[in-house]
C-alpha cells in the first residue's frame, strides 16, 4: 500500500513531469540553436517531430527494437532538414515561409502514413530507475529517467563546447552572423546551412522518437501539441545557448507537469487551466523578449527574424 505524502507530492510530481516533458523540448531547441547560429530558421520542426514520431514508432513496431525507431526517426529528421536546407538555398526563396510548408506537410505525410499504427504496440524506449533508493513509490516514478534525457543533458553542453571551442563551430558561427565574412574566408554558407539544418532536423526526429516510444509511449496525431513551434521561441528566450536551452526545456517541462501534479493531490476544479501553464510561458517570453528598438542580444545576425 503507496503511502500519502500530501502537498509533498506537487513537487514531486512536478519534478517527474518537468524529467519526462522536457526530454523532446532539450533534443528539438538544442537542434533548433545549431541551425539558427549558422544564420537559419527552421519552422517546420513541428512537421519533422511529428514525422520522426510516426517513423520511429513504425520502425520499433516491426523490428521489435526501440532503439531502431529512434535511428529511423532520426534519419527521418534528417532528410526534412536537407529538404528544408535545399529549397532554402534557392535564390528568392523565404526560410519561414518554407519552414511553415514543411510543418504542413511533414504532419500531413504522418498521418496518413501513420494511420496503421495507431492501435498497434510498439516496444518503449528503457528507463534508468534512479528512485531505487526510496521506498515511496512517488520518489520512484519522479525519478524513473528515461535515457534520453541524460542524452540530452550531455548533447546540450557538447553542442555549447563544440560551438565555442571547435574549427566545425567557429565555421557555423561565422555563417550565422556574417555571410560576406563566411565567404571572405572561403567558406560555403549554404553548405554550411545546410548540414546544420540537416543536424537539427535530426535531433528533432530524436525528440520525436521520445515522444511515442516513451512519453507518452504511442502514436496518435495529437502526439505533438505544437512542441516544435514552442522549441523555436524557447531558443530566442535561451539567447542561441544549447546549455539555455536545457535550462529552459526543464522549465517548460515542468509548467507542463503542474496541471497534473495539481490532480494529483486532489486539486479537480479548473486544474485544467494550468495545462495552458506552457503556451502562457511561450507568449510571456516571446513578449518580455521582443523590442522595437534593440536587437536582441546574442543572436545571429544574418537570421532573418532579427532583420
Amino acid at each position: 500500500m503507496s503511502e500519502d505524502i500530501g502537498l509533498w507530492g506537487v513537487p514531486l510530481a512536478i519534478l517527474g513531469g518537468a524529467i519526462r516533458v522536457s526530454t523532446p523540448f532539450i533534443f528539438v531547441s538544442t537542434g533548433e540553436c545549431l541551425t539558427e547560429r549558422s544564420g537559419r530558421i527552421n519552422l517546420g520542426l513541428e512537421g519533422t517531430l511529428v514525422f520522426g514520431a510516426m517513423s520511429g514508432y513504425a520502425v520499433a513496431y516491426h523490428t521489435g527494437s526501440p532503439w531502431l525507431g529512434t535511428l529511423a526517426a532520426a534519419f527521418a529528421g534528417l532528410l526534412f532538414g536537407l529538404l528544408h536546407g535545399v529549397l532554402c538555398s534557392l535564390p528568392r526563396v523565404n526560410d519561414i515561409a518554407i519552414g511553415i510548408a514543411l510543418m504542413i506537410f511533414g504532419t500531413g505525410l504522418a498521418f496518413f502514413f501513420g494511420k496503421p499504427y495507431v492501435q498497434p504496440v510498439a516496444p518503449h524506449l528503457p528507463a534508468i530507475p534512479l528512485g531505487f533508493w526510496s521506498p515511496l513509490p512517488q520518489v520512484q516514478a519522479a525519478l524513473n529517467v528515461n535515457v534520453l534525457f541524460l542524452a540530452g543533458i550531455a548533447l546540450a553542453f557538447a553542442t555549447a563546447w563544440m560551438l565555442k571551442n571547435t574549427r566545425i563551430g567557429l565555421t557555423i558561427r561565422v555563417a550565422g552572423d556574417s555571410a560576406d565574412a563566411a565567404r571572405a574566408l572561403g567558406l560555403d554558407v549554404n553548405r554550411v546551412r545546410l548540414w546544420s539544418t540537416a543536424a537539427g532536423g535530426a535531433l528533432a526526429g530524436i525528440g520525436g522518437a521520445y515522444l511515442s516510444l516513451y512519453y507518452p509511449g504511442s502514436w496518435n496525431e495529437g502526439i505533438s501539441s505544437g512542441q516544435g513551434l514552442m522549441a523555436v521561441a524557447l531558443v530566442i528566450f535561451a539567447r542561441w545557448n544549447p546549455v539555455n536551452c536545457l535550462y529552459a526545456s526543464l522549465l517548460f517541462g515542468g509548467a507542463g507537469a503542474l496541471g497534473p501534479a495539481l490532480q494529483s493531490v486532489g486539486i479537480t476544479s479548473g486544474y485544467y487551466l494550468f495545462y495552458a501553464a506552457p503556451y502562457v510561458l511561450t507568449l510571456g517570453f516571446l513578449v518580455a523578449t521582443s523590442s522595437r528598438t534593440r536587437a536582441l542580444p546574442s543572436a545571429p545576425g544574418e537570421l532573418s527574424i532579427i532583420k
